[in-house]
């Protein structure tokens, strides 16, 4: 099951003599528990992103909907430093993770996947065509997830579960799954921005609006 790749060889474009810079794809083994994962993904990174990594500013704030509270969001922002050469190589990066770690599943995977979870856990007086919708309405609800998310999220609830799941419960299970992830992508992809503005002759990073990075972190 693993997509474990080593890392050194072509470097990031733009990158700095003696930076380290990873290969193509980025190193990522799904089956590696969340935090070994992350450390993985960002010491594979050239060293000028790390250090931006590491002086972002964090901002946590509580959430509320009509329901009540929903959780506290987490905001982050790139160092004022952010250079159009940290864009650059911030892009490479993003464009690794968004197309390949997080890429969303292919639909036939994604429906395979959906109609075996859903036969575990038989709903009663559901004809077969019925039942087919329905997963369509899961597939559709899904799509935006990688492969290997939902097929953690459907790995969790048969081995804890006893009744059929609903979208809602899955869909929390994948975001779960891939947060680290996701979380990464949203401040690389503030990086970049924050470079672009700066090239551009803006105001830099002061300017960039936070990203919401891992937006709500449930409260257990």
């Amino acid at each position: 099951m693993s997509n474990l790749h080593p890392f050194p060889g072509s470097p990031f474009p733009g990158s700095a003599a003696g930076t380290p810079a990873p290969s193509l794809p980025l190193p990522f083994d799904p089956a590696l528990p969340p935090a070994l994962r992350g450390r993985m993904l960002r010491e594979a990174l050239p060293e000028a992103l790390q250090r931006l990594l590491d002086r972002g500013q964090v901002g946590r704030h509580s959430r509320f909907t009509d329901d009540g509270f929903a959780g506290v969001v987490e905001e982050w922002t790139p160092p004022d430093e952010v250079t159009p050469r940290h864009a650059a190589l911030a892009r490479r990066a993003l464009a690794e993770i968004d197309d390949g770690i997080l890429a969303p599943a292919p639909a036939n995977h994604l429906l395979g996947r959906v109609l075996a979870l859903l036969s575990h856990f038989p709903a009663k007086a559901t004809t077969p065509e019925v039942e087919q919708l329905l997963a369509m309405d899961w597939a559709d609800d899904l799509g935006e997830f990688p492969a290997w998310a939902i097929d953690h999220a459907a790995r969790v609830w048969r081995r804890t579960r006893k009744w059929r799941p609903s979208i809602a419960e899955i869909r929390a299970l994948c975001e779960d799954a891939c947060a680290m992830e996701r979380g990464l992508a949203d401040r690389l992809r503030a990086i970049a921005t924050a470079g672009e503005r700066t090239g551009d002759g803006g105001a830099g990073a002061a300017a960039v609006r936070p990203v919401l990075a891992s937006a709500v972190r449930r409260m257990r």
